[in-house]
Order: C-alpha cells, then structure tokens, then sequence
C-alpha cells in the first residue's frame, strides 16, 4: 500500500522531531553527569545549619538535626533518619563541648570516617574556667561564628574545589554582616559597662559579657537549670533578692528551657520593673542567624535604656 504525500511528511516529521529530542534529551543528560553533586552537609543545629547555607549556597544540601524551636536541645534524642544523614555527610557543623555529643557518637556507628567534622568549640578554642564550667553557647561569640565561617568555607572548598571561590566570597559576605552585630555590642558596652544583669542559663553569656555587664546570678542557680536539676531553696531567694533588691537592670531569659523555678524568677523580675529579654538555643521560625542575632542584640539595648 503506497502513502500519500501528507502521510509520508508527517511521518518524516515525527521521525525528525524525535531524533531532535532523543538528541537533546542526551545533550541534557551528559550536562547533568557533569554538574558536580551538592555537597552533603549536616549541622547539630539549625544554627550551624543556617551559617552553612548561607556559605555553600546553592551548592550544599544542608540537614539540621535539631530545627524545632520549641525543642530543648540539652534533652534531645537522635532518630534513624538522623543517622541516615550523618552517614552520607561529607561535611559536619557540631557544636561541641558536650552540647550535642550525639553527632560523634552516629558518626562512629554510621561508620563515617570520612565526613569533615567541624567543631565550633574547638574552633573558639574557648575552655572552662578555672574551677568552673565550660559556656558551650558559643554561637552568641561572633568572633567564634566569624572564625567558624571560614573554616566551613575552607572545608566546602576541600569538597569542591570548583566552587572555593564562590564559598569564600559568601563567608566574607557573611562576615561582613557580624561587624555591625559587634558594633552593636561596642555601644552598649560603652552606655552600660559594668551594670548587672540576671540569666536563667548561660546561653546569653558571652552576648552579655561582649556588652560590658555583669553576671550576678548565682552559679549554682543557672547551672542547675541548665542541668534540669531542682535550686535549693536558699539559692533561688538568692537570685529573686536580685530582683527586689534592684541589683540588676535585665533578666535574661531563655524560654526553651522555663519551669517554676524561672518562671518565678521571671514574675520577680516582672514586679520589680525590671526588663526581661527572652532568648532562645535555635533559631525562631521564619529568621535566620543574622536577623535572630540582631533582635537578640537589639532587644538587650533597648532594655537596658528603660
């Protein structure tokens, strides 16, 4: 049976256009086998997890383990699909110094000898004090995040040397927005060096000794907050007398971690007329690290000039 003219050109049609779409669908599937993998980043915290971003860009897949910020990081519990992820890591943002040691500890399990770990600890080549305890909060440092934006950029440039340029140029860009948190904390050094302040936890601490306050908490008040143990009755009237007594202009609080014992410290701060500035261990939905930082920086200032 013979064709007809029509027939025959639109069965060549359809031939060509096939040919011209198995060509381009390998043209797209050889660009694909080129485009170098994301690197596979996973961050403790989704503050770490947000600075990371922040520096690999488009060229990381970043996990943060701990993203809920009504989750109190000391009493957190790693899942399977936390170990999946670590497991496939070639990068490790940890925060270190005893605040998140399940990351170590999945890693060994997942067999992870190769992921580069980072440790913001180390990194701050922060210690304890002599006689006391190490503040392991040290994403409230900018001079420690500033130094760990440069080691993860570092540490992404070793994953994907192609892209060292990009990762270093985002780390300086990121830097250069610490500056003003930095000249933040300056200036309200220089209006109130030396004024008191209170604390549920250490969280704030190295904020609050950047701006020039003191803490007058007794230790064993936040230390046992922190640790989820009871104050003594003698060391919780105490930290209320630094209310009544106005021997502080702030209480710092941290509200992932409230209970009767702070919360009695924060209606005491309340009745005295004494500012209470809430701050939190990861980051509230819909911020990211720098503009988190900037209120936190902003609402101790503006409590402390009421």
């Amino acid at each position: 049976m013979s064709l007809s003219t029509p027939r025959r050109l639109a069965l060549l049609t359809s031939a060509s256009l096939a040919l011209l779409a198995g060509c381009g669908s390998s043209s797209d599937s050889a660009d694909a086998k080129s485009a170098p993998a994301r690197v596979a980043v996973v961050a403790s915290t989704n503050v770490w997890g947000d600075i990371a971003r922040r520096i690999g860009g488009d060229r990381v897949d970043v996990t943060s383990v701990i993203n809920d910020p009504d989750q109190d990081p000391h009493s957190y519990e790693a899942d399977p699909q936390n170990q999946l992820a670590l497991s496939k890591a070639k990068v490790v943002v940890e925060n270190g110094g005893g605040y998140d040691d399940f990351v170590d500890r999945m890693l060994k399990s997942g067999h992870n000898d190769s992921a580069e770990v980072i440790n913001a600890v180390e990194v701050s080549g922060r210690t304890a004090p002599k006689g006391g305890e190490l503040n392991e909060h040290v994403w409230y440092d900018f001079p420690t995040v500033a130094e760990v934006a440069d080691r993860i950029s570092a540490v992404l440039a070793k994953a994907d040397p192609g892209d060292a340029g990009a990762f270093a140029k985002n780390a300086a860009a990121f830097k250069a927005k610490l500056a003003p948190l930095e000249a933040r904390e300056a200036q309200i050094k220089k209006a109130h060096g030396g004024e008191g302040v209170a604390i549920t936890e250490p969280v704030p601490l190295y904020m609050t000794e950047a701006s020039g306050l003191v803490n007058r908490t007794p230790a064993q008040f936040s230390e046992a907050i922190e640790e989820g143990d009871d104050v003594s009755p003698r060391v919780l009237q105490e930290s209320l007398a630094l209310f009544s007594g106005k021997k502080v202009k702030v209480l710092v609080y941290n509200e992932q971690t409230s209970g009767p014992q702070t919360e009695k410290a924060e209606a005491a701060a309340k009745a005295a007329g004494i500012p209470v500035v809430p701050v939190t261990e990861t980051l509230p939905k819909g911020k990211d690290y720098l503009g988190w930082m900037t209120d936190n920086v902003d609402a101790l200032a503006s409590a402390l000039s009421k």
